[in-house]
Protein backbone atom coordinates (compact mmCIF):
# COMPACT_ATOMS: atom_id res chain seq x y z
CA UNK A 1 0.00 0.00 0.00
CA UNK A 2 1.40 3.40 -0.96
CA UNK A 3 -0.62 5.61 1.41
CA UNK A 4 -3.03 4.46 4.09
CA UNK A 5 -6.36 2.74 4.07
CA UNK A 6 -9.40 4.99 4.18
CA UNK A 7 -11.38 4.96 7.41
CA UNK A 8 -14.71 3.21 7.73
CA UNK A 9 -16.41 6.63 7.61
CA UNK A 10 -14.54 7.57 4.44
CA UNK A 11 -15.51 4.28 2.78
CA UNK A 12 -19.13 4.92 3.75
CA UNK A 13 -18.98 8.40 2.26
CA UNK A 14 -17.45 6.95 -0.92
CA UNK A 15 -19.84 4.00 -1.12
CA UNK A 16 -20.96 4.77 -4.68
CA UNK A 17 -17.40 5.29 -5.90
CA UNK A 18 -16.35 1.99 -4.32
CA UNK A 19 -19.26 0.23 -6.00
CA UNK A 20 -18.16 1.71 -9.32
CA UNK A 21 -14.58 0.63 -8.62
CA UNK A 22 -15.73 -2.95 -8.01
CA UNK A 23 -17.92 -2.82 -11.12
CA UNK A 24 -14.88 -1.93 -13.25
CA UNK A 25 -13.47 -5.25 -12.09
CA UNK A 26 -16.74 -7.07 -12.87
CA UNK A 27 -17.46 -7.60 -9.16
CA UNK A 28 -21.12 -7.21 -8.21
CA UNK A 29 -22.57 -7.06 -4.69
CA UNK A 30 -23.12 -10.82 -4.42
CA UNK A 31 -19.57 -11.55 -5.51
CA UNK A 32 -18.18 -8.87 -3.17
CA UNK A 33 -20.06 -10.41 -0.24
CA UNK A 34 -18.64 -13.81 -1.21
CA UNK A 35 -15.09 -12.42 -1.45
CA UNK A 36 -15.39 -10.78 1.98
CA UNK A 37 -16.53 -14.08 3.50
CA UNK A 38 -14.41 -16.60 1.63
CA UNK A 39 -11.30 -14.63 0.65
CA UNK A 40 -10.84 -11.86 3.23
CA UNK A 41 -7.24 -11.28 2.09
CA UNK A 42 -8.51 -10.43 -1.43
CA UNK A 43 -11.11 -8.10 0.06
CA UNK A 44 -8.35 -6.39 2.06
CA UNK A 45 -6.30 -5.94 -1.12
CA UNK A 46 -9.28 -4.40 -2.93
CA UNK A 47 -9.82 -1.95 -0.06
CA UNK A 48 -6.14 -0.99 -0.17
CA UNK A 49 -6.09 -0.51 -3.95
CA UNK A 50 -9.22 1.64 -3.79
CA UNK A 51 -7.78 3.69 -0.92
CA UNK A 52 -4.60 4.37 -2.89
CA UNK A 53 -6.62 5.40 -5.95
CA UNK A 54 -8.64 7.88 -3.88
CA UNK A 55 -5.50 9.26 -2.21
CA UNK A 56 -3.78 9.67 -5.60
CA UNK A 57 -6.71 11.72 -6.89
CA UNK A 58 -6.85 13.90 -3.78
CA UNK A 59 -3.11 14.49 -3.65
CA UNK A 60 -2.81 15.19 -7.37
CA UNK A 61 -5.32 18.02 -6.96
CA UNK A 62 -3.89 19.38 -3.69
CA UNK A 63 -2.54 22.89 -4.11
CA UNK A 64 -2.60 24.31 -0.58
CA UNK A 65 -2.21 22.88 2.91
CA UNK A 66 -2.50 24.44 6.36
CA UNK A 67 -1.29 23.21 9.73
CA UNK A 68 -2.24 25.06 12.90
CA UNK A 69 -0.69 24.52 16.31
CA UNK A 70 -0.85 26.59 19.47
CA UNK A 71 1.87 29.09 18.49
CA UNK A 72 2.51 28.31 14.83
CA UNK A 73 0.68 28.40 11.53
CA UNK A 74 2.26 26.57 8.60
CA UNK A 75 0.90 27.45 5.16
CA UNK A 76 2.00 25.50 2.11
CA UNK A 77 1.61 26.09 -1.61
CA UNK A 78 2.19 22.74 -3.34
CA UNK A 79 3.43 23.39 -6.83
CA UNK A 80 4.52 20.88 -9.45
CA UNK A 81 8.23 20.78 -8.64
CA UNK A 82 8.48 22.54 -5.29
CA UNK A 83 6.60 23.51 -2.19
CA UNK A 84 6.55 27.04 -0.84
CA UNK A 85 5.86 27.76 2.81
CA UNK A 86 4.91 30.61 5.06
CA UNK A 87 5.44 29.96 8.77
CA UNK A 88 3.92 32.32 11.31
CA UNK A 89 5.09 32.09 14.90
CA UNK A 90 3.54 33.94 17.83
CA UNK A 91 6.25 35.04 20.26
CA UNK A 92 3.60 35.72 22.89
CA UNK A 93 3.15 32.37 24.72
CA UNK A 94 -0.44 33.29 25.66
CA UNK A 95 -1.55 33.22 22.02
CA UNK A 96 -3.33 30.11 20.81
CA UNK A 97 -3.89 29.84 17.06
CA UNK A 98 -6.22 26.90 17.68
CA UNK A 99 -8.80 29.35 19.05
CA UNK A 100 -10.70 32.12 17.28
CA UNK A 101 -9.12 34.72 19.55
CA UNK A 102 -5.67 33.62 18.46
CA UNK A 103 -6.48 34.31 14.84
CA UNK A 104 -7.87 37.71 15.75
CA UNK A 105 -4.67 38.41 17.69
CA UNK A 106 -2.67 37.48 14.57
CA UNK A 107 -4.73 39.88 12.47
CA UNK A 108 -4.07 42.69 14.97
CA UNK A 109 -0.35 41.93 15.43
CA UNK A 110 0.78 40.52 12.09
CA UNK A 111 3.57 43.03 11.47
CA UNK A 112 4.75 43.63 15.00
CA UNK A 113 7.75 42.22 16.83
CA UNK A 114 5.45 39.64 18.45
CA UNK A 115 5.08 37.65 15.20
CA UNK A 116 7.91 35.96 13.33
CA UNK A 117 7.32 35.25 9.64
CA UNK A 118 9.50 32.78 7.75
CA UNK A 119 9.26 32.14 4.02
CA UNK A 120 10.66 29.04 2.43
CA UNK A 121 10.67 26.91 -0.64
CA UNK A 122 11.99 23.47 -1.26
CA UNK A 123 12.04 21.02 -4.12
CA UNK A 124 10.32 17.77 -3.32
CA UNK A 125 12.79 15.18 -2.04
CA UNK A 126 10.34 12.37 -2.75
CA UNK A 127 7.58 12.17 -5.29
CA UNK A 128 5.20 15.18 -5.00
CA UNK A 129 2.15 13.22 -3.82
CA UNK A 130 4.19 11.32 -1.24
CA UNK A 131 5.59 14.57 0.16
CA UNK A 132 2.09 16.06 0.41
CA UNK A 133 0.76 12.87 2.02
CA UNK A 134 3.56 13.07 4.60
CA UNK A 135 2.49 16.62 5.54
CA UNK A 136 -1.13 15.46 5.86
CA UNK A 137 0.01 12.55 8.02
CA UNK A 138 1.71 15.09 10.30
CA UNK A 139 -1.53 17.03 10.74
CA UNK A 140 -1.80 19.37 7.76
CA UNK A 141 -5.19 19.73 6.12
CA UNK A 142 -6.19 20.52 2.55
CA UNK A 143 -7.01 24.18 2.04
CA UNK A 144 -8.46 26.46 -0.60
CA UNK A 145 -5.32 28.61 -0.22
CA UNK A 146 -7.17 31.76 0.81
CA UNK A 147 -5.06 32.35 3.94
CA UNK A 148 -1.81 31.57 2.12
CA UNK A 149 -2.70 33.94 -0.71
CA UNK A 150 -3.79 36.73 1.65
CA UNK A 151 -0.65 36.60 3.74
CA UNK A 152 1.63 36.15 0.74
CA UNK A 153 -0.03 39.14 -0.92
CA UNK A 154 0.53 41.29 2.17
CA UNK A 155 4.16 40.17 2.49
CA UNK A 156 4.89 40.82 -1.19
CA UNK A 157 3.43 44.34 -1.14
Amino acid sequence: MKYKRLTKEQFEALHQEFSNFLATQAIDKAEWDSIKTNKPEVAEQELDVFSDLIWEGVLKNANYLEHFSKNHIFLFHCQEKLIQSIVLKALNPEVNFLEKEGLQWLSDNMFTETVEIHLGKKEYEAERNTAIFDLISQGAILSDGQLYLQINGIIQS
